[in-house]
């Protein structure tokens, strides 16, 4: 676990004050910055020491075979990795003839800022080389949100007490030599050499090389272009190879001055067009930053993370260490979304190759309900790029002997990437979090037209899908057998309550998007008869229940099993240490599933049944993955354990910040960082917008004096300002009017007239639950 003064507790910053070497690595991952289509980890400017180096394209993979010591009918036989793809990132620095090391000489200074609002990451250092000569360096790095393919660093070197000489070396590097890959199934594979010469060039300050991957056969460029402002006279040449391309600069700095090295970059990668097209694509790319220049650049973010901060800031007063968790989370999460523009939103972002770079449901169901109230555009092109590959979808069925289109456990292009099929073929689920990702765009934004461009195809397919899994039994109840839910600890089973409740949902929304489409149904071979038959199953489906105990069953079962003997076997994560053959026999939950069900379909379930519920399954849930502590924050605020959703929220909040699962220097967990949104927002403010309607039922914990947020709900912004006792809803919009519901009040908001509404205290049912021995949530020091 990192210490909290590691990152000290700022507003709008993430500040690094000093140099750890013992934790590098999860600082490159925290510093990362990305537009969702090319991704810095936050590395050294000058490359070394490093803990992981790392430049991702999104969705430029390469591919290997999934080993299996006993293969089966239906195994994937090719997995996706992603490629640490040219660094475009390392600038060297020599002092006379010193080289820049901060493990050499004199390091009085060593500091690094992650800026929320400017996009930037900020270094400054202080250093005396071996030699006696001091220099003050400070680089500035952005990856571009506008302009989508290109990066821009301004290295700055001051020369303090006397004249040095200074030499400069701007690198493009491919195939850069990468760590051993750990014994954790959670990291990625590591590629040896993936990127094949196609050309290299330069010119006087600046140079292109294009690569290949050897077995996907996706081509990328890179490029740069240098330049130079330093007193006197200035000495610059470029050479190139098949893997590396360096600019060098020379020339004396006096005592006072300095030399500033600008250092454009560009990227751009296709699996169809050509090699000329694509360095053509970086040229232009280069030629657009050169003309908005590294000032312009600047500007042209910090114009584009106001207008997004001004939809999606939360507010928190009383807990600082949360307010800065929050935005860091929201910053993050749309560092992987904004230009993704057509490719997958991978489980990391691109902040580190963890879990191969994949996508996960983690997207559908974390990230993506975060941006639909936050950064709707984004949502629209993540569905579009699941659309986009319904094909090997449907492809994948038939394989399972399915009908409809059975969407990926993990992927990157869009073929089924999991060698692990309890955990991932028959995580079925996956199909219903895309489906409801596609109905909550439309029920937010009040916008049918993601539905006719995909969306609609996504309904119908996956509706057949859970038809041919699915089937009623003599009494006319609909069961899904041979599933596995959420919790990964409890695999292929019968009847699993999330799973069942959502693909119901699923059934239902494409049967009515059907009704609003009739054309497009048609076109797919959807009738009436079969519309009725998806609504007759989501009607009937089963939600098997415990008479004896009073409890929701997370799946058929699951209260009958025998319990996990947790006083043998302490040693956390359990999927390290303990065989699956006993995780999934017993009690024991890894991550938040039947509390998952309770936060999607509430009308499903009375308060009596929440309370419930929280106490069973709280006592039984080991949180081994990142994407618990959120869903554990919202149901436990909902039944009235503030406290204890407190302590979640602030755990979801600061995994990464604080390393509680021991694995963010491979990439940060985006789900947990969007989580942290949805535990706040969803958990605090009570907001739910199930039936197509936005409820608020807001209340909140001794440590939070104020929680304000907006929420974009078809086509207005919605501000919620929630205090001990009561809350505020103010329209901040020209001529909008929305009708919401607090607290089982209709209330109609206009712009002009705030509308304020006391807030109704809930004393909850049962006390507060345990949770499994050592498996409390972190707790909040202040």
């Amino acid at each position: 676990m990192i210490a909290q003064d590691a990152f000290p507790v700022e507003p709008w910053h993430v500040r690094e004050t000093r140099l750890d070497l013992d934790i590098l690595g999860n600082a490159e991952s925290v510093f990362a910055l990305s537009n969702g289509h090319i991704g810095f980890r936050g590395n050294l400017d000058e490359g070394e020491p490093h803990g992981l180096p790392g430049t991702y394209l999104n969705s430029f993979y390469e591919e290997r075979p999934l080993p299996y010591a006993e293969a089966g009918y239906g195994y994937p036989e090719v997995g996706q990795t992603v490629v640490n793809v040219t660094d475009g990132k390392i600038v060297r620095l020599f002092v006379d003839d010193e080289p820049f090391d901060v493990r050499y000489g004199e390091l009085t200074a060593h500091e690094r800022v992650l800026d929320l609002q400017a996009g930037t990451l900020v270094r400054s250092v202080d250093w005396t080389s071996p030699a006696g000569k001091r220099v003050r360096i400070r680089s500035t790095r952005l990856v571009s949100f506008v302009q989508r393919a290109v990066a821009a660093i301004e290295y700055v070197v001051e020369a303090v007490d006397r004249e040095v000489r200074v030499t400069l070396q701007s690198e493009l590097v491919a195939n850069e030599a990468l760590p051993a890959q750990s014994g954790d199934p959670r990291v990625s594979a590591v590629l040896t050499s993936p990127l094949v010469s196609v050309e290299h060039d330069s010119g006087r300050a600046g140079a292109t090389l294009v690569h290949r991957t050897r077995t996907s056969g996706l081509q990328m460029a890179a490029g740069m272009e240098n330049h130079v402002e330093a007193p006197g006279r200035i000495e610059v040449e470029t050479h190139d190879a098949e893997d590396w391309a360096r600019t060098t600069v020379v020339c004396s700095v006096p005592a006072g001055e300095r030399v500033r090295l600008t250092k454009f970059v560009a990227y751009g990668w296709s699996s169809l067009r050509s090699q000329p097209a694509l360095r053509d694509q970086v040229a232009g790319a280069l030629s657009g930053a050169r003309f908005t220049g590294f000032e312009g650049l600047l500007q042209e973010q910090r114009e584009y993370l106001a207008e997004f901060w001004d939809s999606a800031d939360v507010q928190v007063e009383g807990d600082a260490e949360v307010q800065q968790a929050v935005r860091f989370a929201l910053f993050h999460v749309l560092q992987a979304a904004a230009r993704a523009e057509g490719r997958g939103i991978p489980g990391k972002g691109l902040t580190g190759p963890g879990y191969d770079g994949h996508t996960f449901w983690d997207t559908e169901a974390y990230v993506l309900p975060v941006l639909t109230y936050t950064a709707p555009d984004t949502v629209a092109d993540a569905l579009r790029w699941r659309a986009s590959a319904i094909e090997p979808a449907r492809q994948r069925a038939g394989e399972l002997g399915l009908r409809g289109a059975a969407f990926p456990w993990r992927t990157i292009r869009g073929a089924e990437s999991s060698g692990y099929w309890p955990a991932g073929t028959a995580a079925f689920h996956v199909n219903a979090d895309i489906a409801a990702a596609v109905e909550r765009y439309r029920v937010a934004t009040g916008s049918t037209g993601l539905e006719t461009d995909g969306g609609l195809v996504v309904l119908v397919e996956t509706a057949r899908l859970w038809m041919s899994l699915g089937h009623h039994d003599s009494a006319g109840s609909w069961h899904v057998a041979g599933v596995t839910g959420p919790d990964e600890y409890t695999a292929v089973v019968a009847d699993n309550t999330f799973t069942n409740l959502a693909a119901a949902h699923n059934l239902s929304v494409a049967a009515a998007a059907c009704q609003r489409h009739p054309d497009l149904a048609r076109s797919l071979d959807v009738d009436l008869e079969e519309q009725a038959t998806w609504r007759d199953a989501a009607e009937a489906v089963h939600v098997p229940y415990s008479e004896e105990l009073r409890v929701h069953e997370q799946c058929e079962g699951f209260t009958r099993r025998p319990e996990w003997d947790f006083a043998a076997h302490q040693d956390y994560p359990l999927l390290l240490h303990s065989p699956y053959f006993d995780l999934y026999r017993r009690q024991v939950i890894k991550q938040a599933d039947l509390q998952m069900a309770l936060f999607w379909f509430p009308e499903r379930f009375s308060a009596e049944d929440k309370a419930r519920a929280v106490d069973y399954y709280e006592r039984r849930t080991v949180r081994d993955s990142s994407l618990s502590a959120a869903i554990q924050a919202i149901t436990a605020a909902e039944v009235g354990h503030l406290e204890l959703a407190h302590d979640y929220v602030y755990e979801a909040a600061t995994v990464d910040l604080r390393d509680l699962h021991h694995n963010s220097a491979d990439g940060l967990h985006m789900a947990s960082l969007a989580g942290t949104w949805l535990a706040l927002v969803h958990g605090f403010g009570g907001m739910r917008d199930s039936g197509g309607r936005l409820t608020f039922d807001p209340r909140l914990p001794h440590g939070i004096s104020r929680l304000r947020f907006s929420i974009r709900w078809r086509d207005a912004k919605v501000c919620v300002d929630i205090t001990g006792d009561e809350v505020t809803y103010t329209m901040r919009d020209h001529d909008s009017t929305v009708e919401l519901v607090h607290a089982g009040e209709p209330v109609t908001v206009t712009t002009g007239s705030p509308v304020t509404r006391p807030i109704t205290h809930l004393e909850p049912l049962l006390p507060r639950p345990q949770q499994p021995p050592g498996r409390a949530p972190v707790h909040r020091t202040h």
